[in-house]
């Protein structure tokens, strides 16, 4: 058994490092780091931005495809919208699609934000809340209770 002195001295000290280092929740991080750094442009969110606010008809088909596919009783977010579609990092076209076409036949009240959040303000919100409310969903506070009733997106079964 070690001494007390001993068990704190710098070489003492750096072998129970290297033994953090070596439990298995260090390991599964150190297997998590991609093999290569990955490069992301610095300006890569402002041209998402840009370009979900061009008129793109192939993207808007492939979003009000995906929005019609969430049965009733069930919501998406506006991000797995996005993702499910083939557009990830495009959530705010997702929502400017709804914003345009809401008179549409499109049943924009499944669409929430990350989380369960309704984004809407004002009456939008209220209408949206009392939607989802007559479909059978059920809040956990101001959230739609996501565990429960978030639709898991598949895109090959929105093909078509």
């Amino acid at each position: 058994m070690a001494t007390p002195a001993a068990a704190s001295s710098p070489a003492n000290r750096l072998t129970e490092i290297r033994r953090t280092r070596q439990s298995g929740f260090d390991t599964v991080l150190l297997m998590r780091r991609p093999l290569f750094p990955l490069i992301v442009p610095q300006d890569l969110k402002r041209r998402i931005l840009k370009d979900g606010l061009r008129e793109n008809e192939q993207r808007d088909a492939a979003f009000r495809r995906i929005i019609r596919s969430v049965p009733r009783g069930k919501v998406s977010t506006y991000g797995k919208v996005a993702a499910v579609a083939g557009y990830p990092l495009y959530q705010r076209a997702v929502a400017r699609l709804l914003r345009r076409d809401a008179h549409q036949t499109l049943p924009w009240q499944r669409i929430v934000g990350a989380g369960g959040e309704i984004k809407l303000k004002g009456e939008a919100a209220a209408e949206q809340r009392l939607r989802l409310s007559m479909e059978g969903v059920k809040f956990r506070g101001k959230r739609v209770d996501m565990e429960n009733y978030e639709h898991t997106l598949r895109s090959w079964e929105t093909l078509g």
